[in-house]
């Protein structure tokens, strides 16, 4: 015959702490299922900050535009004789033949130019130089062109309206620019640009601004216009 403990025993065992059942195990687990998601939440938060890293590094800033004092420093590093002169800010080919007095050498116009197809052109010839521009996109082989806007010029070129020049492929890092030269401009003996500045004129050789602008990581082309 089996025991039958009575209900004043149950009740007796039920409050007594070393006979009661312990959860533990229960505890255990949940406490392991915490941590378990608190190091999930640190490993995605860890993992979404390394992507952030990653971005960051991913995304380039951009350098900023050379100044007239680092271009004259550049074309004394590659040995290149050059001349400068400082005058009043010029916006036109007419205000420049007004101030440059009698300065030797061919005078020149640069022309940013953008096609239908997004290239940019930089076609540099001497100043009195009628350019028809649906003549010149068969001669370059472009799309149609039309004339850059000031916005994209400071941001591919690094300098303003009036201040167009060669030197500024200096600051053309990713050669996005092809350069155009006037045949007859590159047969004078010396060359005026401005200095990244509209408030200077550089004098250099023809030779002296082939080897600018390959320093700078371009491949002019030297064609009649």
């Amino acid at each position: 015959m089996g025991f039958e403990p009575t209900t004043s025993t149950l009740a007796r065992l039920r409050s007594t702490p070393e006979l009661r059942p312990r959860s533990r195990g229960l505890k255990a687990r949940r406490s392991y299922a915490k941590a378990g998601a608190l190091q999930g939440r640190s490993c995605r938060r860890s993992l979404s900050l390394a992507a952030l890293r990653q971005v960051a590094l991913k995304v380039s800033i951009p350098a900023m535009p050379k100044t007239p004092k680092q271009l004259l420093t550049r074309l004394d590093e590659l040995h290149l004789e050059t001349s400068t002169v400082e005058h009043p800010p010029v916006f036109t080919v007419e205000e420049s033949k007004a101030f440059r007095g009698d300065l030797a050498g061919g005078h020149t116009k640069n022309l940013f130019l953008k096609d239908k197809k997004g290239q940019l052109w930089l076609v540099v010839t001497l100043e009195d130089r009628a350019i028809d521009m649906k003549m010149l996109r068969h001669r370059i082989s472009s799309a149609p062109l039309s004339f850059g806007k000031p916005d994209l010029l400071e941001d591919v070129l690094g300098i303003p309206p009036g201040s167009v020049t060669p030197f500024a492929l200096i600051n053309d890092s990713e050669h996005r620019v092809r350069v155009v030269l006037d045949k007859e401009m590159m047969g004078c003996e010396l060359l005026n640009y401005h200095p990244l500045t509209n408030a200077a004129t550089t004098q250099i050789s023809p030779a002296g601004l082939m080897t600018f602008i390959r320093d700078c990581g371009h491949d002019p082309v030297v064609m009649e216009l």
